[in-house]
């Protein structure tokens, strides 16, 4: 033990983070702009989430869910907008490899949850649907309770496997091409671990494939009772299902930006790579409270109540 801890000590070193562009000319501009997004994807996201949580027709799991998936976003956000801010301010984009290792762990659990929670709230919306007679034996509280569990913790259970055997991988590379600590910190080892590969291989499977395959089979089976149905039946169908699927397209696409690009070191422009990575702290963090306050109608009249009663 005493010989890993001095290991991992020198193995501790700095990271400077090199996929900025035009840092010391926008500097100024990045912090504002990331600061007022960061704000409004706090404060959007925790006052759907106190709205489910303080009315009691919310209270239920399709709600529930969409609550669990906004807290989600709020520490999916958190695990970069701090760093991000204090480097817009700094003369140096460093951090230490233990503190990339931690962010990287982080971001990719709460990522991989947010696949699970939207293949709960396909599975959700199906029984809801498709089986409303026995809506109520199934979705009880106790099976909501436990699909919230699993989709927080399989994936983190994944990942950490992946962060302790990276943590032991000899650093050749110190500067890294990103503005944050994703899937190129395996440009940073002077080998790349075999079993850290294959480990990788199995939890994009496991976390973002096989979710995302779920939900896709998930939401045709209800498009295709949809279409044999009335159009009562269709309306249901698309008020509850489309934002659920907007939301996925567009994790969906970023995560197949990630791996593409990041993960198989894609031969990419700075700044084109850059663009990208904005993409993934501002236009979608904000999207699902936009999405569900205005496409799910009974926290949209909420809403509405919240903020016309504080005019008043």
């Amino acid at each position: 033990d005493f010989i890993y801890l001095n290991c991992f000590l020198l193995n501790d070193s700095l990271i400077t983070l090199t996929g900025y562009v035009e840092m010391n000319k926008y500097r100024y501009l990045y912090f504002s702009v990331f600061f007022t997004v960061y704000v409004l994807i706090i404060c959007s996201n925790s006052t759907i989430v106190y709205l489910i949580w303080t009315h009691k027709n919310l209270h239920e799991p399709m709600y529930i869910f969409i609550g669990a998936l906004l807290f989600n976003c709020v520490i999916y956000s958190s695990t970069f907008y701090p760093k991000l801010l204090t480097d817009f301010l700094s003369e140096k984009q460093v951090i230490p490899y233990s503190g990339c290792i931690f962010q990287y762990f982080v971001f990719y659990s709460v990522g991989g949850s947010e696949f699970l929670l939207l293949a709960v709230m396909a599975f959700d919306r199906y029984v809801s649907i498709c089986k409303p007679l026995r809506y109520s034996t199934i979705m009880r509280k106790t099976t909501v309770k436990c699909l919230l569990v699993f989709a927080w913790l399989f994936p983190s259970l994944h990942v950490v496997v992946q962060a302790v055997l990276s943590t032991r991988s000899k650093i050749c590379n110190r500067n890294l091409e990103a503005i944050f600590c994703n899937n190129t910190i395996y440009t940073l080892p002077c080998m790349r671990s075999r079993t850290v590969t294959i480990i990788g291989f199995v939890i994009l499977l496991d976390v973002a494939v096989l979710p995302m395959l779920f939900t896709g089979f998930t939401y045709t089976k209800i498009f295709i009772m949809a279409y044999q149905s009335n159009k009562t039946f269709q309306r249901k169908a698309a008020e509850t299902c489309v934002p659920h699927l907007l939301v996925l397209i567009s994790f969906f696409y970023l995560g197949v930006y990630d791996v593409i690009i990041v993960r198989l070191n894609s031969d990419f422009p700075k700044a084109a790579r850059f663009v990208m990575t904005l993409q993934c702290f501002l236009y979608h963090p904000l999207l699902n409270p936009i999405i569900y306050g205005l496409k799910m109608k009974e926290i949209s009249k909420h809403l509405k109540r919240l903020f016309c009663s504080n005019k008043v």
